[in-house]
């Protein structure tokens, strides 16, 4: 099989690395400040400014919903072409994937809705998630009747 990087996978590397730099890698600790006072002051969950900021710069610079493959809310990339993409993001696994609006558990679930959701679906969750409005989370909770919570 032929890994070699086609030409906009090539471009598109540049682009991030030169992002990674210039925007991802200096804010790393103010991140991590933002992150800390949020937890003092009680609040763990709350975004630190700075993503939203990032969310800003990435998309400015055509950085966006990198992974989804075929749909118009994302980049038209195969998964060779978007593998080296997420390796690059792995050098900053707590804030580059969410900047660029690449994280986990958002990218499934944006996945599986613009393969399966209805239109309605769509507007309502769909949409949001691609333009980094909402995020998704996991929740385990407890099955009626179960004092475990074990589902």
């Amino acid at each position: 099989m032929d890994f070699a990087q086609d030409e906009r996978t090539r471009e598109l590397c540049t682009r991030l690395e030169s992002f990674m730099d210039s925007h991802i890698y200096p804010a790393e600790p103010v991140y991590a400040e933002q992150a800390a006072k949020a937890a003092h002051a009680g609040d763990p969950w709350r975004r630190p400014p700075v993503v939203a900021e990032l969310k800003a710069a990435a998309r400015e610079r055509g950085l966006w919903n990198l992974f989804l493959p075929g749909h118009s809310g994302g980049a038209g990339l195969t998964n060779l072409q978007y593998a080296p993409l997420a390796e690059i993001t792995g050098h900053s696994p707590g804030l580059a994937p969410e900047a660029l609006n690449c994280a986990a558990p958002d990218t499934g679930n944006m996945e599986v809705l613009a393969e399966f959701g209805s239109p309605q679906q769509q507007e309502r969750w769909l949409r949001p998630l691609l333009d980094g409005e909402i995020r998704s989370a996991w929740y385990r909770g407890t099955r009626p009747g179960s004092a475990s919570g074990a589902a």
